[in-house]
C-alpha cells in the first residue's frame, strides 16, 4: 500500500538541516586557531573589522586566466555599505586571481593568503586612464595623463592592504618594453597608489615586477609601511621600491627590496607644479631596510622635491651592490628644499658612492619651469656607518651660488675597492664639517677631531607616526547558509 506523502515533511527536512548547517558553523568555530588558515586566522593591522567576505562569494576565479576586475569591484561595492559600520575586510584565498585596476573604499581592509597571487592583467583595456598629478603637471613617463593604478583610493580614511606575504605580480616585462621602444601613450601605472588619504597601512606582502613604481602614497598622511618584500630585475625602468610624495608622518620598516631604480624615492612635486601645489613630505621615518639596486640609490631625496622635503629619519640600513647609499637629486628651476634630514647606522657593500649629492640634475617636466627657482639644500647628516669595496667615498655637487650647507659627516669608514678612483672625495659648492671620518673628506668638509665625535645628532624626539599602533585582528569565515545546505 502506497502511503500519502505530507506536505510538512519538506519543511522538516529543511528546519533538520538548517539545524545540521549551524551545528557545522559552530563546530568550525570552536576549534579557533587550529582551524585552517582559510578559515579561521589572525593579523595586524591599525584597525579591526565588524564585516568580511571572500573573493570567491562574488564570484571570483583564481585561475590565472579568468578576468577577476569585476569581481574585485562587485566584492568592495557590497563591503563599503559597511564603512561606518565596524568596516569590512575582502579575503583573497590561494590561487591566481588576474585583474585590472580596481578601486578600494574607506574602513576597508585587503587580505592576501600566503598562496594568492594578484596578477595585474596586461590587457590595457582593464586599465583607466586618469589625470597626471597636480604637483607633477603631466605624467612621468609622457605628457599627458596616465594609467590607473592596480589597486588605487582617493580621498579615503582607514585603510589597510595586507597579508601572510601573498604575492602581488605587477606583469611589467611588456610595460617596459613599450617604454623603452616609446610606444606608451600614457604614463606606466604603479601596484598600488593612494592619494589625499589618513591612516594607510600597507605590509606583509610580496610585489614583484611592477609596470612602474611600486608603493605611491601621496599627499596622505599616517602611513605604515611595513614588511613588504619588493623584487623586479635590476634593469627594469623605474621600478623604484616606495615612493613618499607629498606626505606626512610615514614610517617605512622592515623591508625588503631589489630594484631597477631607488629602493625608496621621497618625492613632493615637480618644478613649477610642485611649488604651487606646495605639498611637502614631512616626518618621514624609515628603519631596518635592506635593498639592491646596482643603478640607483638606496634611499634618494628628490628629483622631484619641489614642495620640500623635511625631517627624514633614516636607520639601520643595509645597501649591497648599489650605486649609492643615500642621494640627493636636485636642479636649477626646483625650487623647494631639503633639509633636517638624519641617516645612522647604515652598512654599505659594494657601492659606486657611499653619498651622493647632485644641484645639476635635471630632467624637468617642462620648458616653463622658473630658472630663479633655487632649491634649498641644509643640514644634512650621516653618522655612525660602515662601507666597504666602495668606488668612490662621495660625490657632493651644489649649485653654483647656491651652496648646499651644513653638512655633517661623523664617525664614517670608508674601505675603498682596489680599482677605486685616485681622488675619493669631490666636493662642489658645498659647506659642513666632518668629524672621525676614513678617508679623510675634501676641504669643504673640515675635520673637526675626535671631540666632535657626536656630531651629526640624531632627533631624540620621537615623531607621532610611531604612536600609530598595530593591533591583533582575526578573521572567520562566515559561510552563506545555502552554500552550506547544497553542499549537504
Amino acid at each position: 500500500m502506497e502511503f500519502p506523502r505530507s506536505p510538512r515533511i519538506p519543511q522538516v527536512i529543511h528546519i533538520v538541516l538548517l539545524i545540521f548547517a549551524t551545528i557545522l558553523l559552530q563546530s568550525r568555530n570552536v576549534r579557533g586557531r587550529h582551524v585552517d588558515h582559510l578559515n579561521y586566522f589572525e593579523y595586524g593591522a591599525i584597525t579591526c573589522r565588524a564585516h568580511s567576505a571572500s573573493l570567491t562569494d562574488f564570484g571570483g576565479v583564481g585561475d590565472g586566466i579568468t578576468s577577476n576586475s569585476k569581481a574585485f569591484q562587485a566584492a568592495i561595492d557590497h563591503l563599503s555599505q559597511f564603512e561606518s559600520d565596524g568596516g569590512s575586510m575582502l579575503f583573497v584565498p590561494p590561487g591566481k586571481w588576474l585583474t585590472g585596476s580596481f578601486n578600494i573604499t574607506s574602513h576597508f581592509t585587503l587580505y592576501l593568503h600566503k598562496d594568492a597571487v594578484l596578477l595585474a592583467s596586461q590587457d590595457e583595456n582593464e586599465w583607466a586612464v586618469i589625470d597626471p598629478l597636480p604637483s607633477y603637471g603631466r605624467g612621468r613617463d609622457t605628457e599627458g595623463g596616465r594609467y590607473i593604478s592596480l589597486i588605487f583610493g582617493t580621498n579615503l580614511t582607514d585603510v589597510v592592504i595586507t597579508g601572510d606575504n601573498g604575492t602581488i605580480d605587477g606583469q611589467g616585462a611588456s610595460w617596459w618594453d613599450k617604454f623603452h621602444k616609446g610606444e606608451l601613450q600614457y604614463t606606466r601605472p604603479y601596484l598600488i597608489e593612494i592619494m589625499y588619504s589618513d591612516n594607510i597601512q600597507i605590509s606583509n606582502l610580496t610585489l614583484v615586477n611592477s609596470p612602474s613604481w611600486n608603493v605611491h602614497p601621496v599627499y596622505s598622511s599616517n602611513i605604515i609601511v611595513q614588511g613588504l618584500t619588493i623584487i623586479a630585475p635590476v634593469t627594469s625602468p623605474n621600478t623604484d621600491g616606495i615612493n613618499p610624495d607629498s606626505c606626512l608622518n610615514t614610517r617605512i620598516e622592515d623591508c625588503y627590496i631589489v630594484s631597477g631604480d631607488d629602493c625608496v624615492a621621497v618625492k613632493s612635486g615637480w618644478d613649477e607644479y610642485g611649488i604651487a601645489f606646495g605639498m611637502p613630505t614631512k616626518q618621514l621615518v624609515i628603519r631596518r631596510l635592506t635593498c639592491i639596486s646596482p643603478f640607483s640609490a638606496v634611499i634618494a631625496l628628490g628629483s622631484e622635491m619641489s614642495g620640500g622635503i623635511q625631517d627624514v629619519r633614516a636607520e639601520d640600513i643595509l645597501a649591497i651592490n648599489s650605486e649609492s647609499g643615500v642621494r640627493i637629486k636636485t636642479a636649477i628651476g626646483r625650487g623647494g628644499y631639503v633639509k633636517d634630514i638624519y641617516v645612522r647606522g647604515m652598512t654599505m657593500k659594494t657601492m659606486k658612492w657611499a653619498f651622493w649629492m647632485t644641484g645639476d640634475y635635471g630632467s624637468h617636466a617642462d620648458n616653463n619651469y622658473d630658472p630663479n627657482a633655487l632649491p634649498v639644500i641644509q643640514n644634512i647628516n650621516y653618522r655612525d656607518m660602515i662601507a666597504e669595496n666602495v668606488t668612490m667615498a662621495a660625490r657632493l655637487e651644489g649649485i653654483s651660488g647656491d651652496p648646499f650647507t651644513g653638512i655633517c659627516i661623523s664617525n664614517v669608514t670608508i674601505e675603498l675597492a682596489k680599482q677605486a678612483k685616485k681622488v675619493p672625495w669631490n666636493c662642489t659648492n658645498i659647506e659642513g664639517i666632518s668629524s672621525g671620518v676614513v678617508p679623510l673628506p675634501c676641504d669643504q668638509l673640515p675635520e673637526h677631531g675626535s671631540e666632535y665625535i657626536s656630531a651629526c645628532n640624531f632627533p631624540t624626539d620621537s615623531l607621532p607616526i610611531d604612536n600609530l599602533d598595530v593591533q591583533i585582528c582575526s578573521y572567520r569565515r562566515k559561510y552563506p547558509l545555502d552554500s552550506v545546505i547544497k553542499y549537504l
